[in-house]
């Protein structure tokens, strides 16, 4: 009635009530009577805001991506913010102009902006999974942006939902993953097959060393009764080599024996024989002192001195001179009567 109305905002709303274009009142969740033709009221929402945002970028390999994701922010100083953007309600409340629409899209591109260069210098296969570092960039680039801060704006979080490669591109990159994976995949049964073909390789080997062993352990015992044989004969040997040192030993002794008994009888014969020779040594001198007397004589006289006892000697005697002298005999008879007579007068 007469232009005069009544606002009523609530707590969340910070208002400012201009009247011919000065400020009379301002602050959140008032209710206060107004002349309408004169009067302006400026309503700015201060709850926080959930604010998604969408957008491109290329890579560093020239491959566009889309960023998606979702900042918070709440309007900390309202005054700033109404001097920039028209926040205006009309008699019924309602913002004449969609300037909060506007303060999104500066949000966004703000948050754009500050993840453009970290982007361009990311490769895309690195870019899909840098969630949290855009995340990091867009909220220090928030926080750096004098925009927001002029439009009086406070970040309280940014969260990026997904980095997502064109359809052409993440269908390409998922063929790779998907070859990429079944190379795993049959490199993982390539390395169970090596595994179980190294496991049995190991078990085999364990047997061959298991059956080395027990060669080698044969090869030993083997190796040990030949040593026990050697050592065997090794001892026969020996004990065969002092039975006959032994043996030789005692012969030798014997010999000595038989040597020293053969020096003591040829010392016995030597003595015997120099005692013998001493005895024939006696015996000739006797018998030269015996012969010495008659060794001037002839033999005739000794004929006569031996068969001066002896007829028969005497006899024979005779008939050898005569048979000396036979020349110088012209004739002698001896009859047989004679010889006969002789021997018997013997």
């Amino acid at each position: 009635m007469f232009g005069i109305r009544h606002a009523t905002f609530d707590a969340m709303t910070f208002v400012l009530h201009y009247r011919k274009g000065r400020l009379i009142r301002q602050g959140r969740g008032l209710s206060f009577f107004y002349y309408a033709p004169d009067s302006s009221i400026v309503a700015i929402p201060m709850a926080s805001h959930d604010l998604p945002f969408i957008f491109s970028a290329t890579s560093q390999d020239f491959q566009k991506l889309t960023v998606q994701g979702q900042i918070t922010y709440q309007i900390s100083e309202p005054s700033a913010l109404a001097d920039v953007l028209d926040f205006t309600v009309d008699k019924k409340g309602h913002h004449k102009q969609q300037d909060l629409e506007k303060l999104h899209q500066r949000i966004i591109n703000e948050a754009q902006s500050a993840t453009t260069n970290l982007i361009q210098q990311t490769p895309i296969l690195q870019a899909i999974r840098s969630n949290v570092e855009i995340e990091t960039e867009i909220r220090e680039g928030l926080a750096k942006s004098q925009q927001l801060t002029m439009l009086g704006v406070e970040i309280l979080g940014v969260h990026v939902l997904a980095v997502a490669p064109a359809p052409e591109m993440a269908k390409a990159l998922e063929t790779e993953t998907r070859e990429r994976m079944q190379q795993e995949a049959d490199e993982a049964i390539y390395q169970r097959r090596n595994f179980a073909v190294e496991q049995e390789r190991k078990i085999k080997e364990s047997e061959l060393n298991t059956e080395i062993a027990v060669e080698v352990k044969q090869q030993e015992i083997t190796q040990q009764q030949m040593t026990s044989k050697v050592m065997k004969a090794e001892n026969e040997r020996q004990l065969h080599e002092m039975r006959l040192k032994t043996e030789i030993s005692m012969q030798e002794q014997r010999l000595e024996a038989d040597i020293l008994q053969e020096e003591q009888r040829r010392t016995l014969l030597e003595t015997k024989n120099t005692n013998d020779r001493s005895e024939a040594d006696t015996k000739a001198y006797a018998l030269q002192a015996f012969l010495n007397p008659y060794k001037d004589l002839d033999w005739q006289t000794l004929a006569a001195i031996q068969g001066i006892s002896d007829p028969e000697a005497n006899i024979a005697l005779a008939f050898r001179q005569m048979a000396n002298q036979a020349d110088k005999i012209g004739q002698l008879n001896i009859t047989p009567d004679l010889l006969q007579s002789l021997l018997k007068s013997k």
